[in-house]
């Protein structure tokens, strides 16, 4: 269809105008023949059966409570498909009206463009009517929101279902709400103990809400394929997730068109006069909430953060497995849907050079061309983009871009200053994660003085080849090592730190550990000897006093936690074993390898500023801690145990470190870290020490510092931090991650 050169933009704005006109009839208007007596037969509003199950949660109704808040789950998940189909039962509606803007004119124009989209929408309103009551089609509370976008509602049914002895079922909710809160502690212990109970099986452990982030499924399994080489797994997998990723991209947009929308003033924002003026912002809305979908879909199930350039990334991730799988034309095909993102980019057209010549120069084969999937995105998104940065500079508008690979030309000339600003900030923050040699922000300088007399460094960052990271030989004497070795053997209980679990981090190991205080107090049952305790006390005083003066730390490093730790092969389960006895990981952010990223946010221990291992032994096979970079792959630093030993480096993302797999005998280390934050402080350390000076036998005080009044210091440290605002998570404490 033709569209008059100067109503362009006006013929894309009222394609958005259709959400407008939807919303003012769903808030205007009840459907009219359909509702009486088959309401019953209707979608009911999901935040009011929500609200209801919470209400009878709190009177301890437990099967109301158990039916009302399922139904607002899957009332919610059969809205979302009535507004879909809706969507495209409503497609050809006012078609006739909208084949006669070819030839319309003047008035006519405007005319025959409000016909088609009033006809559109009124089409929408009546689909849905068949299927969902008036009160369910109106916007629900930011509340609501929230709390479904959290999955608060199987945070109440795990409890729900553990209350009618239905287990199964409780620790399916339990396990859907903890994908999406990784810190939540007390959901974490509970799933710990669901598999230890009778009659949950390993089925029960199922995200319900998987069905939404297949695309991410998709994505992690073409990793592993690329990780193992298999590139023609690599290869499907990939395309899936490129399909997947634009259905799902898909799916979120259709569901801003036909979700009614709340109108400026109903969200807080100042209200524009007229109806012109309203339609403009709650159109912008309409177009801001399409954009924001490439975030949404980029966002990992309990994450904060998305991943930058998430559809780019997959086509570059397939064209190269494509090539190496042997189809070039497909790799050809991609990485000219890949240009159209980056069309300058110099790696993608060095590789279209390689792609060309490998297929003798055959560059106009239909199979060669761009995927039309995505110039169709590409287009409906630069469309989008410059009717949102016009409605920023004339309309007072606020926008956030959410792709990097948006053209300068898109932005108007008095916006591109500060768009560029933006832009710079986030490639420095993305560049982090690719530079070859990183710069440690943790605020240590490794080159210090050694305090201890008869201590060596043995590897430095020199040797190490890395930052901030040293092996110092002579920390114990080997009538040390045996003392302490002993005690591991007397008082260490399986799993200790991870609930029991006796192989927390591989089938073919058993993990032990022990504590400051549990050692104390076990001598205080007479289990242990007192000089045993105090001396794996002092060595962790010792290593945290090596360690602050070899990284220059600042004035103030205090303990955050100290533990014995075991790992013993098991005999008869260790031929033709691959994996490790723990995987690479990095101590106070998540690691993300494939995109080079460290996420410094829960559940990660991120107030860890200092790791170190302490050896006891080496009369084992394997157990090497390595270095690696942030790829995970590329090893950069090994380290062999031996007594008296001890490996310190910074926590953070320039030391990502894992740990080879202990094929024979027991290999047993002080794991030790260190904040610069009073507030995380092993308050267990003080508590062993106070048992001690009740016992008459006093401990120098350590850390620096002093008592707080004469009241006992609480278990945990991370209990006195401040209560974080993060989407309403708390802070784990459980899973040491010990090395």
């Amino acid at each position: 269809m033709a569209v008059p050169s100067g109503r362009r933009a006006v013929y894309v704005a009222l394609r958005v105008f259709i959400g407008a006109l939807i919303t003012f009839f769903h808030l205007t208007s009840a459907t009219p023949g359909r509702v009486g007596s088959s309401v019953q037969s209707l979608l009911q509003p999901y935040d009011w059966l929500y609200y209801s199950g919470v209400r009878s949660y709190f009177g301890n109704e437990w099967l109301s409570a158990a039916e009302l808040l399922e139904k607002a789950v899957i009332t919610k998940e059969s809205l979302s498909r009535v507004r879909r189909q809706c969507h495209d039962e409503c497609a050809a509606a006012g078609r006739d009206a909208f084949d006669q803007l070819d030839s319309a004119g003047g008035s006519l124009w405007d005319l025959w463009t409000l016909d088609w989209i009033q006809r559109k929408a009124e089409c929408l309103r009546f689909c849905t009517g068949r299927s969902v009551t008036p009160a369910a089609q109106l916007p629900v509370s930011t509340d609501i929101e929230y709390e479904f976008s959290t999955r608060n509602a199987y945070n109440f049914l795990q409890v729900i279902y553990y209350k009618l002895e239905k287990l199964q079922k409780a620790a399916s909710a339990a396990h859907t709400y903890f994908v999406a809160n990784p810190s939540h502690l007390e959901m974490r212990n509970n799933i710990e103990k669901y598999r230890r109970m009778e009659g949950v099986t390993e089925e029960a452990f199922q995200d319900r809400e998987l069905e939404n982030e297949r695309h991410w499924v998709l994505y992690d399994s073409a990793v592993q394929y690329e990780a193992s080489s298999d590139w023609v797994q690599a290869s499907e997998k990939w395309k899936a997730c490129v399909n997947r990723t634009l259905w799902q991209t898909d799916e979120c947009r259709v569901q801003c068109e036909v979700t009614p929308q709340r109108l400026p003033e109903d969200r807080g924002v100042e209200s524009n006069h007229g109806v012109f003026e309203k339609a403009a912002a709650l159109s912008l809305s309409l177009l801001s909430c399409r954009q924001s979908c490439v975030t949404q879909v980029a966002t990992r199930p309990g994450r904060l953060s998305s991943q930058e350039d998430f559809l780019p990334t997959q086509l570059e991730h397939l064209h190269i497995a494509q090539f190496k799988a042997g189809d070039v034309s497909g790799a050809v095909q991609t990485l000219r849907s890949l240009l159209l993102f980056y069309p300058s980019d110099k790696d993608s057209l060095d590789n279209l050079h390689l792609y060309y010549e490998t297929l003798g120069g055959d560059t106009e084969s239909p199979g060669t061309q761009p995927a039309q999937e995505i110039v169709g995105y590409i287009s409906r998104a630069l469309e989008e983009k410059r009717l949102l940065y016009f409605g920023v500079e004339n309309l007072d508008f606020s926008f956030t871009d959410p792709d990097l690979w948006t053209p300068e030309h898109v932005v108007p000339e008095s916006l591109r200053n500060n768009w560029r600003a933006e832009k710079e900030k986030i490639n420095d923050k993305l560049k982090e994660g690719e530079q070859v040699e990183e710069v440690d922000e943790s605020g240590f300088f490794s080159g210090g003085p050694v305090l201890q007399a008869g201590v060596t460094i043995t590897m430095d960052d020199e040797l190490m080849n890395g930052t901030n990271r040293v092996v110092l030989d002579g920390v114990m004497t080997e009538k040390e090592c045996d003392t302490i070795l002993q005690l591991a053997k007397a008082a260490a209980s399986a799993g200790d730190g991870y609930r029991g679990r006796r192989s927390p981090h591989t089938p073919h190991e058993t993990f032990e550990g022990l504590t400051v205080l549990r050692a104390v107090k076990l001598v205080q049952d007479g289990m242990v000897n007192q000089s045993d305790a105090r001396l794996l006390h002092e060595l962790g005083e010792r290593v945290r006093v090596l360690l602050h003066s070899y990284f220059r730390s600042p004035p103030d490093l205090f303990t955050s936690f100290t533990h014995l730790v075991c790992r013993s092969a098991i005999a008869g389960d260790q031929e033709g074993r691959l994996d490790l006895s723990h995987p690479v990981h990095v101590d106070n952010c998540l690691l993300e390898p494939e995109t080079n990223q460290c996420w410094r946010e829960p559940p990660a221990f991120i107030h860890r500023d200092l790791s170190a291992i302490l050896y006891l032994n080496d009369n084992f096979d394997g157990g090497e801690l390595f270095f690696t970079n942030r790829d995970a792959k590329t090893i950069t630093a090994r380290v062999k145990p031996s007594c008296g030993r001890l490996v310190g480096f910074s926590s953070g993302p320039v030391n990502p470190h894992g740990v080879t797999a202990v094929t024979r005998g027991r290999r047993c280390a002080l794991a030790l870290w260190f904040t610069k934050e009073k507030i995380y402080r092993d308050m267990e350390r003080e508590e062993a020490e106070l048992l001690w000076a009740a016992d008459g036998k006093s401990v120098a005080k350590k850390d620096g510092e002093e008592p707080e009044g004469g009241a006992p210091p609480a278990r945990n440290a991370r209990s006195q931090a401040p209560t974080e605002r993060s989407r309403g998570r708390g802070r784990v404490t459980g899973g040491k991650d010990e090395l």
